[in-house]
């Protein structure tokens, strides 16, 4: 690796050389080093990608610091048996960073979403589907193209009576719209969210308290969209106005909804299959950008699923 400056090793290499660590886990490989000499024993693919991934890794040394989320990233994306795709990465531009999009599905994702005025984001936890839906609302606000932000999650936890919840709307639904607010915080900073929210500019919503309204010129996301009955994912859609721009994320294998009942968001993608202006993003366990064993724990239930399938056909056959 050239140049060869210790404090780029230093970043490259992590505590205890825990990112090398971490990639000869995730490749199967050893990996030896001397200053700035690596040394990769494995698999000739193993090891390719590997060399990748360092290459990759010690360039980013120049300007950020390297974390296992990163050394992730970067595992993911020259793992793929396409290689690492050769179409533009894009980027989300907020005022405080930039946000990109890594990967063929999350690639797709916000070109979807800058694209059609109604998006839908279906795959497991640790994908980015909010994180990224959140960005592109915020870059919206932020160069005119909408008025306003709504965000707007089913709060089935609480049964729907937040009535019974203490606080103002905004206090009650809090913990069931965190990650969004997360998010808002990163990119734009607690006091200017704050702001925004009393000036209604950012708006928190139950899904219930949606019905009889029409929101023009607004980026409107439904998040956790699994715990939608096929009414209520009904009502929602059919609130879109004029200007507006739609982001539905959700995980179908992820429903908190009473037993029986089938999700709105699994219902949706058969009835709006075919509509013009509409997208679907799917994505799978290889698009977690989690902690690695996330996406081992996804795979893991993804293959039980497919299991349990297989046994019902069996069953009925």
């Amino acid at each position: 690796m050239e140049p060869n400056d210790h404090r780029r090793m230093a970043n490259l290499s992590g505590h205890l050389d825990e990112h090398l660590r971490q990639i000869e886990k995730t490749l199967n490989i050893k990996i030896k080093n001397r200053g700035n000499r690596f040394q990769l024993k494995g698999s000739e693919d193993s090891t390719e990608v590997g060399r990748q991934v360092l290459k990759d890794l010690f360039i980013m040394t120049k300007k950020a610091t390297i974390d296992p989320e990163r050394v992730h990233m970067s595992l993911q994306e020259h793992s793929r048996p396409e290689g690492k795709p050769e179409e533009k990465d894009e980027i989300i531009k907020t005022r405080r960073k930039g946000i990109r999009a890594r990967g063929s599905n999350q690639i797709a994702y916000v070109r979807s979403i800058r694209a059609e005025d109604l998006t839908f984001g279906i795959g497991p936890a640790g994908t980015g589907k909010t994180y990224l839906a959140v960005a592109a609302s915020v870059e919206a606000l932020e160069t005119d193209q909408v008025r306003r932000i709504v965000l707007v999650r089913p709060a089935v936890e609480a049964g729907e009576r937040l009535g019974f919840l203490p606080g103002d709307m905004s206090q009650k639904v809090d913990p069931y719209l965190r990650p969004m607010y997360d998010a808002l915080y990163e990119m734009m900073g607690f006091e200017r969210v704050s702001r925004l929210i009393e000036q209604n500019i950012i708006e928190i919503a139950p899904l219930a308290f949606m019905r009889g309204r029409t929101l023009n010129e607004c980026f409107i996301i439904l998040d956790e969209a699994q715990n939608t009955t096929a009414e209520q994912m009904k009502m929602f859609l059919t609130r879109i106005g004029f200007g507006s721009r739609t982001v539905v994320t959700g995980d179908v294998t992820q429903t908190d909804l009473p037993k029986g009942r089938e999700s709105g968001l699994r219902h949706v993608t058969r009835v709006l299959r075919y509509l013009s202006g509409v997208a679907f993003i799917h994505f799978g366990p290889r698009d977690v950008v989690r902690h690695s064993l996330v996406q081992r724990i996804v795979e893991a239930y993804a293959q039980e699923e497919e299991e349990e399938e297989e046994e019902d056909r069996r069953g009925a056959g």
